[in-house]
């Protein structure tokens, strides 16, 4: 498996932003403006929140750390936020 595939799914959650389909992702993102940036913020907050408790509980902590990260992935692609925007700041940071 390559670290390409954090692209191709944004690459997927752009499409959906743009071209919605009768999918969860199209949906939450066309919901008006603040009600859906409220739902995916709610969802991260979720997905912490169950990050959290696998960590304790050393059971799922990767599948629920996707979790995450495919909802900040997701909140990013609804602010219109360049992929490599992402990738530049990790390579700021790593200097």
């Amino acid at each position: 498996m390559s670290d390409e595939i954090i692209r191709e799914v944004y690459e997927v959650l752009e499409s959906r932003r743009d071209n919605p389909i009768d999918s969860y992702t199209s949906n939450i993102m066309k919901d008006s403006d603040k009600k859906a940036e409220d739902k995916i913020l709610e969802k991260i907050a979720e997905e912490a929140g169950e990050v959290l408790i696998a960590s304790k509980n050393d059971e799922n902590l990767v599948y629920e750390s996707v979790d995450l990260i495919f909802h900040t992935l997701l909140l990013l692609v609804y602010k219109g936020i360049e992929i490599d925007e992402i990738f530049d700041e990790f390579s700021r940071r790593r200097k």
